[in-house]
């Protein structure tokens, strides 16, 4: 064999060598990756599942009003046990007239896009259902009662609520508010941010619920007035829902844990925001709520309340500074 035949040979020889090589490190790779997941088992991840009538019928007893655990302007809400896990959920069935005024909102669409939100200041929406006249959503169960109850409702609720757990209840519904504007895609707005709207479990951790449902009652002002800004009423462009209104409606419910008093449709921040800016806490504080060590934090959180509802929509904070400085405060109070 002369020289170019040798190097001819070599060159065959290291040319099979290196793609058998790469052949090896191609075969390791398939082999060491997961397995592919069926379509049907990321359907499950990414969307509630749909539930017939018949199963919800049977989940709330018929509708038996003794399972009502709540009423909003939305509909009516019953404990149910869904089979065959017999998970206890809430059964949100949307008022007839409502769903008699929207027969064609694209209910299911918006229900799977809205059960994507994972987040531990959320109520998850575990399913859905729909019928001719009927519309129901279906989520986990939260254990106690509304932020409203405890802070209007019950004779005791408002002493349960000493200052540190205020702070933390705002601070979590920031955090809960935050992630719907910005950590879900497409981004979500509540619609109807209000102290009824914020469930509080064992624990007292804030969870936000009926969010993105503002679609079902676009013309329905029934437990909108005084979470929204003038601007939501607007019949030109810029009014309606949208973030900045979602942080007028946090504004609101700031000042309801400040100071204890409903929020009255619009009177509770006309009353306030002169009390803010003269600084007469003593007026403005819920008598029930014994006042922390350090009151730079009431006038910090009765500033950021301030700015939520004093502001244009353009000039307002977002949720995510709000959240920033929620947390900072809540953070002081652990250290």
């Amino acid at each position: 064999m002369n020289s170019a035949e040798q190097i001819a040979y070599d060159f065959i020889l290291s040319l099979l060598a290196i793609t058998l090589v790469i052949l090896g490190l191609v075969l390791i790779f398939f082999c060491r990756k997961k397995p592919v997941e069926s379509e049907e088992t990321l359907s499950v991840k990414v969307s509630a599942p749909t539930y017939s009538l018949t199963d919800i019928d049977a989940a709330t007893d018929g509708f038996n009003h003794r399972r009502i655990v709540g009423t909003g302007h939305l509909g009516t809400v019953y404990a149910a046990v869904i089979l065959p896990r017999q998970q206890l959920v809430a059964v949100k069935r949307i008022h007839p007239s409502l769903v008699l005024s929207n027969p064609g909102f694209g209910f299911s669409s918006i229900l799977k896009t809205l059960s994507l939100a994972q987040h531990s200041n959320i109520v998850p929406i575990l399913g859905f259902s729909q019928a001719p006249g009927e519309r129901i959503i279906v989520t986990e169960f939260v254990g106690m009662a509304s932020l409203d109850f405890y802070l209007h409702e019950n004779s005791d609720g408002g002493s349960l609520l000493d200052w540190s757990r205020r702070l933390r209840i705002g601070a979590g519904a920031a955090s809960g508010m935050q992630y719907l504007h910005e950590g879900m895609a497409p981004n979500v707005v509540h619609g109807c941010f209000k102290a009824s709207n914020v469930l509080l479990d064992v624990k007292f951790c804030p969870r936000v619920c009926d969010y993105g449902l503002y679609f079902l009652a676009p013309n329905e002002k029934r437990g909108l007035a005084g979470y929204v800004d003038d601007e939501y009423w607007s019949q030109t462009g810029g009014g309606g829902p949208c973030k900045a209104s979602d942080v007028y409606g946090f504004g609101v419910v700031l000042l309801e844990l400040l100071t204890g008093r409903r929020s009255e449709g619009g009177l509770l921040v006309k009353w306030a925001l002169p009390l803010i800016k003269e600084m007469k806490f003593s007026e403005l504080l819920d008598p029930r709520l014994a006042l922390p060590s350090d009151m730079n934090q009431i006038i910090r959180l009765s500033k950021v309340a301030s700015a939520c509802v004093s502001n244009s929509r353009k000039n307002r904070p977002t949720i995510v500074q709000v959240a920033a400085i929620l947390n900072s405060l809540e953070s002081e109070i652990c250290t």
